[in-house]
C-alpha cells in the first residue's frame, strides 16, 4: 500500500514511476503536466503510447471492449495534438492517422491509468517501455529512491481503495441549525488523499429498527456557495432537517466531488456543459464513466457505527445497490429533492434519463 501512495503522490508532482508486470518495466507519467514526450523516450529508451480510457475513446466515436487501449505516438506529434486527443471536445475531428496503430491495454497500462484517476488527474498516462539499454540506468535510479516501481496488479487495483482499513480518527460535538444535537466523526483513508465525516443525528441507540442514512458527496460549488448548476446544497441541507424530523440518523459526507472525478476535472465538465455538452457526455469526453464513485468507504463507516440497516434518504439506485453489496439492509428508500431551476434542469434531466435517478416527481412539478 506504501508504494502506492507515494506512486500517486510522484504522479500528482509530475514525476514518473516505474510499473512493473513482471514481464516489463514501463515508465509511466501523467499527461497531465507532465515533461515532453522526447524527455521521457530519452529516459526510457523507447517511444512513449499514450493510454486511453475506453470512454475518452468512445467520445472519439471508436467502440472498444477493453477498458483502456494505447496509442502509439509518432516522432512529430505536437503537444496540441495531445491535448486534443486527450480532452478535446472536437473528438470527432480527430485525423485517423493519430489513431492508427490503437490496441488493448495491458495490465501495465490498466494500472497507469488507474493511478492517474486515483490521483484525481485527467485519465490519460503516457507509457514507454524501459528499453534494454535504458534498464541499468533506471535500475540505478531505483536503487537510489530517485524512482518509484510499483506492482502493475497493484496499481490497477488501486481505486477499490483498501475497504476494511477506513481509520476513524477524530470527532466533536458540532450543533447544526437544523440539528443541534450532532456529532462530527472524521474517518481517514490510508492513502491520505480523503478525509470523510459521518455526521450522527442525535442518538443512534435510541432509533428503533431502520437508521435514516443520507450519502452525500462533497460538492464545494453547492453545498458552500450555492451554486445553481446543481441542487447539492439544497440537498444537504434538506437531508439533516429530514433526518433530524426522523427522530436522528446519520449523513455521510463523502469526500467524492464531482461524482468521484475531482474538482479539478469537474470544473472541466462544466466548461464543456457550456459549450452544448450534458454532464454524462461531458464526463465522458474526459475520459469518466456517467459515475466513478466507489461506496465501500460508506459501508466501513456505517460498520465503524455499528449501523447495518437503513432507511436510505437518496434518488440514486446505484447508492441503494452498493450499501446492499456491502451487507448493510436497505429497508426503505425515502426521495430527497432540491429546487428545479433553469441552472440545473438540463443537468436533473441528464441524471434522470441517462444515470436511471428517480427525479420524475420532482421534474414534473410535484416534489418538494
Amino acid at each position: 500500500m506504501y508504494h502506492i501512495e507515494r506512486a500517486i503522490f510522484d504522479i500528482r508532482r509530475g514525476l514518473p514511476v516505474v510499473i512493473n508486470t513482471g514481464e516489463q518495466r514501463l515508465l509511466v507519467q501523467a499527461l497531465e503536466g507532465s515533461v515532453s514526450v522526447s524527455s521521457l523516450t530519452r529516459l526510457a529508451g523507447s517511444r512513449p503510447s499514450l493510454v486511453l480510457t475506453r470512454h475518452r475513446l468512445e467520445a472519439m466515436g471508436m467502440s472498444l471492449k477493453a477498458d483502456a487501449a494505447c496509442l502509439p505516438l509518432t516522432e512529430h506529434i505536437s503537444e496540441r495534438e495531445l491535448h486534443h486527443l486527450a480532452v478535446s471536445d472536437e473528438a470527432s475531428k480527430t485525423s485517423p492517422s493519430l489513431l492508427s496503430g490503437l490496441k488493448p491495454a495491458g495490465v501495465g497500462e490498466r494500472g497507469a491509468v488507474a493511478l492517474m484517476r486515483r490521483a484525481l488527474l485527467i485519465p490519460a498516462a503516457l507509457c514507454a517501455e524501459v528499453s534494454a539499454a535504458s534498464a541499468d540506468h533506471i535500475a540505478q535510479q531505483l536503487s537510489k529512491g530517485e524512482l518509484l516501481e510499483v506492482n502493475a496488479r497493484d496499481a490497477e487495483k488501486c481505486l477499490a481503495g483498501a475497504p476494511g482499513m477506513l481509520k476513524r480518527v477524530s470527532e466533536a460535538r458540532i450543533p447544526l441549525e437544523d440539528a443541534p444535537e450532532s456529532r462530527f466523526v472524521l474517518f481517514r483513508e490510508p492513502d491520505g488523499l480523503r478525509e470523510h465525516v459521518a455526521v450522527v443525528i442525535g442518538d443512534l441507540d435510541a432509533i428503533p429498527g431502520a437508521v435514516p442514512l443520507r450519502m452525500h458527496s462533497a460538492c464545494l460549488t453547492g453545498d458552500l456557495f450555492g451554486s445553481l448548476r446543481c441542487d447539492c446544497g439544497e440537498q444537504l441541507r434538506n437531508a439533516v432537517a429530514d433526518i433530524q424530523a426522523m427522530g436522528g440518523g446519520v449523513l455521510l459526507y463523502l469526500a467524492q466531488e464531482g461524482r468521484g472525478i475531482g474538482l479539478a476535472n469537474k470544473l472541466r465538465a462544466y466548461t464543456l456543459q457550456d459549450g452544448g455538452l450534458d454532464t454524462v457526455d461531458a464526463d465522458q469526453v474526459l475520459g469518466f464513466g456517467e459515475d466513478e464513485r466507489k461506496y465501500a468507504v460508506a459501508v466501513d463507516m456505517l460498520n465503524a457505527l455499528e449501523v447495518d440497516k437503513v432507511q436510505l434518504l437518496t434518488n440514486n439506485p446505484l447508492k441503494m445497490a452498493a450499501l446492499r453489496e456491502g451487507g448493510i439492509e436497505v429497508v426503505s428508500r425515502q426521495a430527497l429533492y432540491g429546487s428545479v431551476t433553469d441552472q440545473n434542469h438540463r443537468y436533473l434531466s441528464a441524471k434522470a434519463s441517462r444515470a436511471g435517478h428517480f427525479l420524475d416527481e420532482v421534474l414534473e412539478g410535484r416534489g418538494r
